[in-house]
C-alpha cells in the first residue's frame, strides 16, 4: 500500500489525494504540517530533500516527490492517463502550464491569504502580479473550455486534476470567477465525477495518520 505524505489544506497534496480517489486506490495517508515545519526534520529530508509535500512512498524506502510526477505513476495504465502519444503530450502540457503559469500565482495567494496567519499584510508587495498573471492562467483555461468539456482526451485526466487544485480555492484567496463561466462549468463536471472527494476529505482514522514524528511513520 502506498504512504502518502501531504498537508489537508495543500493543493498539491490534494490533488494526489483525488488522483487515488478517483482510481479507488488504497493508501496510508500522513498528515505533514508544512506550517509547523515537519517537513523540514532531519527525518522528513531524509526522505525527501526538498522539504515538500506530497511525498509518496510506493515501496520501501522508494520516494516519489513532485505533485505531477506522483500523478502520472499512479495513473499510468489508467482511464486518467491518455494512451495515444497526442493525448499525453496535451495532457503534459496542461500540466507543465499548470506548474509555471497556474501554481505560482493562485497557489501562492492561496497559501499565504488563506493558510498563513498574517499573509495578506506579509505580501501585499506581491499580489498585485499574482493577481495579473494568475486572471492570464485562468484566461487561457477559460479559451480552451469554452469548445472542449475537458483539458485532454476528451475526457477526465491527470491534466484536469493538476489544474482542478487550486482552480477551485481560487474564489477564497480573492480571484473572482464570475467571468469565467467555462471554467465554472468545468469546475462542476469535474466535481460530478465517480469517486471525486472534496478537498477537506480524508480517509477513515484507521487509515490517517497526524504526524507528530516523521521517524514513526
Amino acid at each position: 500500500m502506498y504512504k502518502l505524505y501531504s498537508m489537508q489544506r495543500s493543493g498539491n497534496s490534494y490533488k494526489v489525494r483525488l488522483a487515488l480517489a478517483f482510481l479507488d486506490a488504497p493508501y496510508r495517508a500522513i498528515e505533514v504540517d508544512i506550517l509547523r515545519g515537519e517537513s523540514r526534520t532531519p527525518e522528513f529530508l531524509a526522505k525527501n530533500p526538498s522539504g515538500q509535500v506530497p511525498l509518496l512512498e510506493i515501496a520501501e524506502g522508494r520516494y516519489l516527490a513532485e505533485s505531477n510526477a506522483i500523478l502520472w505513476y499512479v495513473a499510468v495504465g489508467t482511464s486518467l492517463a491518455p494512451e495515444s502519444r497526442m493525448d499525453r503530450a496535451e495532457a503534459m502540457q496542461w500540466m507543465f502550464f499548470e506548474q509555471h503559469a497556474l501554481e505560482p500565482n493562485l497557489g501562492a495567494a492561496y497559501f499565504w491569504l488563506c493558510l498563513v496567519r498574517g499573509g495578506r499584510d506579509l505580501q501585499t508587495h506581491a499580489l498585485e502580479d499574482w493577481m495579473e498573471r494568475g486572471y492570464a492562467a485562468l484566461q487561457v483555461m477559460e479559451n480552451h473550455l469554452k469548445t472542449h468539456d475537458f483539458f485532454a482526451a476528451g475526457q477526465l485526466t491527470i491534466a484536469d486534476i493538476a489544474l482542478y487544485g487550486y482552480t477551485h480555492v481560487a474564489e477564497k484567496c480573492d480571484f473572482d470567477l464570475s467571468n469565467f463561466p467555462s471554467i465554472r462549468r468545468w469546475l462542476r463536471l469535474v466535481e460530478t465525477q465517480p469517486g471525486f472527494i472534496s478537498m477537506d476529505w480524508h480517509p477513515t482514522s484507521s487509515e490517517y495518520d497526524t504526524l507528530d514524528v516523521v521517524a514513526d511513520a
